[in-house]
């Protein structure tokens, strides 16, 4: 079936101009170029037909490799059957030969206008490329017009010179096909298939690469008009591989091209191909690259490597084959295939081994020129094990690089693969254990316990045998199995005769993991107590460390003993495996003490001393005591920051909500994200939640979200189970969950005075216990609400005081403190002592963000018949003067580090007031500042001093 010619104009112009010449007596070669399947039949045929139409006769003839060996065997094809030349060269006379041809031809001309029109001239046998040049000298002065077609693909095999190299250019008229435009290309795409979508014609189009050829070969796979059929209605999705097309006219047009290119240009094609599944993805790049961006690696000479090619022509090849749209740059630069189809169909065909072999030197050959090892590891990633030093080195280098920049998921396919190399039973031990860490990071668990269980039953060294239990504890508990998690830890210190350090590092690691189960907890509590009293020679640093958190949450010792304690223990020196959890246990004493610098520092600490590949439970530990440092300083920001998106809680919801859930549902509330923070309360299940004082943490924070919301019923649900569970652990404290000042709010909403008395009483007596000012001053604040009176109002100051001097930014407990003094004043007839702390409490809470709060304090004031200012809050207009010089700096590029050194300031105000312009700006990045304050954004290249 004789397909529409597109973008074909310009050359049935030229020969239509060059056949009015032949009429007119002067004759000429049309010579038409191009790559294989740009249309160069197509357009021959056209011009077929069209010489036919104007009277000229037609002799026509293909090439083809068969006949290279028989001498004229074009022109005998083109000239047709001749009887008197059955053996043109009985004495291999190929010049008498030639002679006799061109009398025939001559013979033709005379008896009228002739076009010779000659299919891949580029395959005609020597003699008759010869006699073709010869006769295009003469047949200026013949009516006869000579059409040729000529394959004019780079190769990396040089091929032999043209048809018309030696000829004269005036007697030659070139002209080089072009590569399909996509627009043509769509066109024909919509008129096979009418009801192809816009991406879908996208993908066609990419897919046939500027090539008629593969367009229509894909098209006839994909159910195109057939001249027995409909045209289809519908169009099915494009395929992943070519397996799936039928009947296979598409790879069996990529394996043509292939073939017509020669072996060498084919080992090329299919090595990039191989190669190319070794790259970054193409959307995980930026356009025109960056910082962070993998730089393209020497693909030509790599690509050399692999295929035994000469890279001169393999760097001219990957030119040529862009510029007619085979391949298309990525944003790194790397050269691709113009589609997924159009590299499956290069691939077919080529065994395994050598896609494997091609890997290897890839591999190899960038390891010698220095390139990045994850690139140099993935193309290990698809190969078999060599055996060979380097790509065992390699490979867990690369999960190093993988691990550092939070790609769990990564770095263990690295450490899958290496476990294909040869490893002593040690070395795979060790593996093991960071493979199986790496998995449960990627949210594997189930195989992760398989890892790490088989690494525990590998020999090994004590060390090692002791971070895979510890690993394999904190994977089995946080799959919920307990039980099985002390089991193994229990085993493993027995088996640690001779090693008192490690024994005490497992007992640390099995009281931390206890935390779990109400009933092992007491009971590992209750032996670390008498060890430490009577044998304390037995227990570790970082066990006593954990008595010293024991304690202070049940009440048993102030903020004061605690961190002199913990100090102390901090001064001794430790075994490095028992550090982590002495660190993780006295940041969290520190922060309960309000000391949350020295606890951020011990935060820091704690987690670069984590070693990046390894399971450890103080890990989870440390991030959560970093939120708790955020939540204490009230810097919501940060914690609405860490929440992921709500296919993230979504993926964890079935293993209950995290500590972070819950600092994050209560930053919501204080910003006044309502409808969010609903959203996050109600994405956990936490009847199915398994036990642990982070569910407690969580019922707490959904508590303050409906008590917030306007239901005071629910929430008094959640306060009151809250302090049933952390009653149970014997956490009886207010300083992790304050439940009892929360129930005593709610029984004060909903009429229940003296209740709310009474658990605000003793709240006070075990906040002075602890003694902090946070503490105190929130047992204060709700202790004077309840009592009310003019004792109330006395509490209520007593509380504001207190938390103005407290030593850390009592944050938004400092905002509810002047709230509650002010409303108190209120009730007692105050109003304009009133004032002064209900302004403060707005002003306060609106540089921290807590919109909430602030709208409470302005209601009060109002209440007060105070004027409120009317001044907008949202918008560059609601900016202090602070802000906005911040905010245009920042806007400009500078960092906030220059920022504070700037405008001589900590950095954490810079912080403190960029997040307050974020929110009046309605923006939460950097990026967004020069739009939302009307400034132009600064150029891309500038440094940050120039701009």
């Amino acid at each position: 079936m004789t397909r529409p010619l597109r973008e074909r104009d310009r050359a049935r112009a030229l020969i239509a101009a060059e056949t009015e010449r032949a009429l007119a007596g002067s004759g000429g070669l049309v010579l038409l170029q191009g790559a294989t399947g740009t249309g160069r039949t197509a357009v021959l045929e056209t011009a077929v037909q069209d010489a036919a139409a104007r009277g000229l006769r037609v002799l026509r003839a293909r090439c083809s490799p068969e006949d290279t060996g028989i001498s004229f065997a074009t022109v005998l094809q083109l000239l047709g059957p001749v009887a008197d030349f059955t053996d043109l060269s009985p004495d291999h006379d190929d010049r008498g030969s030639a002679a006799r041809l061109w009398r025939l031809l001559r013979a033709y001309a005379d008896e009228g206008p002739l076009l010779m029109a000659v299919d891949d001239v580029h395959l005609a046998d020597a003699p008759s490329r010869r006699w073709l040049r010869e006769a295009v000298r003469h047949i200026d002065r013949l009516p006869v017009l000579l059409v040729a077609g000529e394959r004019s693909q780079y190769d990396i095999d040089p091929r032999h010179a043209g048809l018309a190299q030696s000829l004269s250019p005036s007697l030659v008229r070139t002209h080089t096909i072009d590569p399909l435009g996509d627009t043509a290309a769509a066109e024909l795409v919509h008129a096979a298939l009418p009801a192809a979508t816009p991406d879908w014609t996208a993908e066609c189009v990419r897919a046939g690469a500027g090539s008629p050829l593969l367009l229509h070969a894909l098209l006839d796979d994909l159910g195109g008009p057939r001249p027995d059929g409909p045209v289809p209605d519908t169009v099915p999705p494009l395929p992943e591989t070519c397996a799936a097309l039928y009947p296979g006219s598409y790879p069996a047009a990529v394996s043509w091209w292939l073939d017509s290119a020669g072996a060498a240009t084919a080992e090329v094609a299919r090595c990039l191909a191989a190669l190319e599944e070794a790259w970054p993805r193409p959307e995980d790049q930026r356009p025109g690259g960056g910082a962070g961006d993998p730089v393209a690696p020497d693909v030509a000479g790599v690509l050399a490597e692999a295929a035994g090619a000469d890279p001169a022509r393999v760097t001219g090849w990957l030119t040529a084959m862009t510029r007619i749209g085979l391949l298309r740059p990525d944003p790194a630069g790397l050269p691709r295939y113009a589609h997924r189809l159009l590299r499956d169909a290069v691939l077919t065909g080529w065994p395994t081994v050598r896609r494997e072999a091609a890997h290897l030197v890839a591999a190899r050959t960038m390891l010698r020129r220095g390139e990045r090892v994850e690139a140099v590891a993935a193309h290990l990633l698809r190969t078999p094990g060599v055996g060979l030093p380097w790509a065992l080195r390699v490979l867990q280098d690369a999960a190093t690089v993988a691990v550092n920049d939070a790609r769990p998921g990564d770095g263990a396919g690295y450490l899958r693969r290496a476990l294909d190399e040869p490893l002593s039973d040690d070395r795979r031990q060790r593996l093991l254990t960071e493979l199986g860490s790496l998995e449960y990071a990627s949210a594997d668990g189930a195989v992760a316990i398989a890892r790490l269980a088989e690494a525990q039953h590998l020999p090994a060294a004590p060390r090692d045998r002791v971070r895979t239990a510890v690993a394999l504890g904190t994977a089995l508990v946080g799959r919920g199995e307990v039980t099985t998690a002390l089991e193994v830890l229990r085993r493993t210190e027995g088996s640690l005769d001779g090693h008192p350090g490690l024994t005490r590092t497992v007992q640390t690691a099995t009281a931390l993991l206890s935390d779990a189960d109400l009933v092992t907890r007491q009971e590992t509590y209750r032996r670390l107590s008498e060890s430490g009293e009577y044998a304390p020679e037995l227990v570790g640093t970082a066990s006593r460390a954990l008595l010293v958190r024991y304690e202070a949450t049940a009440g048993l010792i102030s903020a004061g003993e605690a961190m002199t304690r913990v100090r102390a223990l901090l001064a001794q020196p430790s075994d490095p495996l028992a550090e982590p959890f002495l660190l993780g246990t006295a940041a969290a004493v520190a922060e309960w003490a309000d000391e949350l610098d020295e606890a951020e520092r011990l935060v820091d600490r704690g987690l670069a001393g984590q070693h990046p590949a390894l399971l450890h439970p103080m890990e989870h530990a440390l991030l959560n005591t970093r939120a708790d440092i955020a939540a204490a300083r009230g810097d919501v920001a940060r914690l609405i920051a860490v929440r992921g998106d709500g296919a993230a809680v979504a993926a964890r919801a079935h293993g209950g909500p995290s500590n972070r859930d819950a600092h994050v549902l209560m930053a919501l509330v204080h910003t006044g994200r309502s409808e969010e923070a609903r959203r996050l309360a109600d994405a956990f299940d936490l009847s199915r939640a398994p036990e642990s004082w982070e569910l407690n943490r969580f019922l707490y924070a959904r508590g303050v979200q409906r008590l917030a919301a306007g239901d005071p019923a629910g929430a008094l649900h959640d306060f009151l189970e809250c302090g049933r569970r952390q009653s149970a652990r014997e956490v009886l404290s207010p300083v992790v969950t304050p439940w009892r000042t929360a129930v005593a709010q709610c029984r004060l909403a909903l009429g229940g005075g003296q209740e709310a008395l009474a658990l605000a009483t003793e709240e006070l007596r075990l906040a002075r216990v602890w003694n902090t000012p946070r503490t105190v001053g929130r047992a204060l604040r709700v202790l004077g609400t309840a009592t009310g009176g003019r004792r109330g109002l006395g509490l209520a100051e007593e509380a504001v005081e207190t938390l103005r001097d407290a030593p850390a930014d009592a944050g938004m407990e400092l905002v509810e403190a002047l709230l509650a003094q002010g409303r108190q004043l209120l009730a007692a007839g105050e109003r304009g002592r009133a004032r002064d702390p209900l302004r403060e409490a707005a002003d306060l809470a609106e540089r921290k963000g807590g919109l909430r709060l602030l709208a409470l304090a302005e209601q009060a004031l109002r209440a007060g018949g105070a004027r409120v200012p009317t001044a907008a809050r949202t918008g560059s207009g609601a900016l202090t003067h602070s802000e906005r010089r911040i905010a245009d700096l920042a806007a400009a590029g500078r960092t906030n580090t220059e920022i504070a050194d700037l405008l001589h300031l900590a950095r954490r105000t810079v912080e403190t007031h960029l997040t307050s312009s974020y929110r009046k700006l309605g923006i939460r990045r950097r990026a967004e500042l020069p739009a939302a304050l009307g400034s132009p954004r600064p150029p891309a290249g500038d440094p940050p001093e120039s701009r």
